[in-house]
């Protein structure tokens, strides 16, 4: 489900989201996890499912070192908490066996969260997010990146880059409004 432009979310990382009441291993620490309708200032040290009826809406996993846990047992636990979208993404995935770079799970009409993408590409579409997740670089320079549909071509700028590409354009129209001025007569 694609989320309205200008749709208030809460993007976190790394917080233990509790989905069940009164029992504390019914939880996940997510790496990545977006709230829809909760203010993007909201201080969130946790978040309790129950508390707010809030899910995320989409979740990203990072596969760890213990990567056995997390292609087993996390898809389960995040079908349970009730979240749409689920990409695990294995950094590590040619030195495992059956080991596989991208693994999206998309919530389904019946209420079920099941695998609908096992990938080795360098991106995948996320549906719930309206854009693509991309892994860029290789070995420490291994990063994820957010990249406009339909082909995951160009990346969604960081914050350095769209400064620099703004100054970049300022520095252009100066010297735009410079010929300009060197080409009129004068008065």
């Amino acid at each position: 489900m694609v989320r309205a432009p200008g749709e208030r979310v809460f993007v976190g990382a790394d917080q233990f989201i509790y989905y069940q009441q009164f029992n504390a291993h019914a939880r996940v620490a997510t790496d990545v996890y977006v709230l829809p309708g909760v203010r993007p200032d909201a201080a969130v040290r946790s978040w309790k499912v129950w508390e707010t009826g809030v899910v995320p809406s989409f979740a990203l996993e990072v596969v760890p070192q213990d990567w056995e846990k997390d292609y087993a047992e996390v898809p389960g636990r995040y079908a349970a908490m009730g979240v749409e979208e689920l990409i695990l993404f294995d950094p590590r995935y040619t030195e495992r066996r059956a080991g596989v770079r991208f693994q999206c799970f998309r919530r389904a009409s019946d209420g079920r969260l099941p695998l609908v993408e096992r990938t080795n590409a360098d991106r995948v579409i996320s549906t719930v997010l309206g854009c693509l997740v991309r892994a860029v670089g290789a070995g420490q320079d291994l990063r994820l990146r957010l990249a406009l549909p339909p082909d995951g071509e160009t990346l969604f700028p960081t914050a350095e880059e769209a400064e620099r590409e703004a100054k970049e354009a300022a520095l252009a129209r100066i010297a735009e409004l410079e010929a300009e001025l060197a080409r009129r007569p004068p008065e």
